[in-house]
């Protein structure tokens, strides 16, 4: 008896040290990597400052583009990208929590909605070009957009649609029954628990998941280039029916040039655009920490 217990116990410790040493192995692997790509990270971010942080000048911000890369500036670009987000923004928040709303509150649980739910889900994850192809179609040819800010902010709506969609559908779902029913019981309406209740509740995950959404739309290229947004354009929009051209695609204008200055120029270029994401991002933090601490 004494040694049967004593074995058993003898197999239970080399058990519990043998997933000890595993557990050790598996934390030692993932901290390589995490450390791994955090050097990546660090490496790009300091090629990229020390290369554009010189050529960050007050010309640079009011200089249109041009051939001459001490001439080139990007004002052209960050106006036309605010033209262009000040339609995916409406659109996509409009539509996008609209729908969430209609599937959340109003339709009925079927074959239907969950067939839609699920094409919304799978959307959210087609690579951006498809989007692009659609936007062709569609608002450049069927509609004759042309390369417009119209063309190209409808389909970067398009685009995060889905994302929008579904973070706002996480946010409806969050809201605690006991409210909408506390509403209900007071003689509301369906449509004033939604207005009162619902979106009051649900605003910290919408806004968190749309601004998450839209900073994709501001850095995304793909789409533009099969849109036809042209690369070069040294004048400002005056309409949402003028040509225009955005940070993404001004950035790889640069990239693609031979000239080393103009390698610094989109250097300095994805420095604005990665401080207009980690502003957006930090809004969207700020939103939810405000939210919650309520």
């Amino acid at each position: 008896m004494e040694n049967t217990a004593r074995v058993k116990s003898e197999e239970m410790v080399s058990r519990i040290d043998g997933r000890l040493a595993k557990n050790k192995v598996v934390k030692g692997i993932f901290l390589t990597a995490t450390i791994f790509t955090s050097i990546i990270l660090i490496v790009l971010l300091y090629r990229i400052i020390s290369q554009g942080a010189p050529y960050l000048t007050w010309d640079f911000f009011q200089n249109f583009a041009s051939r001459r890369p001490e001439q080139a500036g990007i004002k052209a670009a960050v106006i036309g990208t605010l033209w262009m987000m000040s339609v995916v923004i409406p659109t996509a928040a409009i539509l996008g929590v609209g729908t969430a709303i209609y599937l959340e509150e109003y339709a009925k649980k079927n074959k239907l909605t969950r067939w839609i739910q699920m094409n919304i889900s799978n959307l959210a994850g087609v690579p951006s070009v498809v989007f692009g192809l659609l936007g062709l179609t569609i608002f450049v040819r069927v509609f004759g957009f042309g390369n417009s800010i119209l063309a190209a902010g409808f389909t970067m709506a398009l685009l995060v649609l889905p994302v929008v969609i579904v973070a706002a559908q996480e946010a409806i779902r969050a809201v605690p029954k006991e409210l909408k029913e506390a509403s209900f019981g007071l003689g509301a309406t369906k449509w004033q628990t939604i207005y009162r209740v619902v979106l009051p509740y649900a605003v910290p995950g919408i806004a968190t998941g749309s601004i998450l959404a839209f900073s994709r739309a501001i850095g995304e290229t793909a789409p533009l280039i099969v849109v036809g947004i042209p690369t070069f354009v040294a004048f400002l929009p005056s309409g949402y029916l003028d040509s225009f051209t955005a940070l993404p695609m001004q950035i790889y204008n640069w990239t693609s040039r031979p000239q080393v200055d103009f390698h610094n120029l989109a250097a300095a270029g994805i420095i604005i655009l990665l401080a207009v994401l980690i502003l957006m991002n930090s809004v969207a933090v700020w939103i939810r920490n405000r939210y919650q601490a309520r």
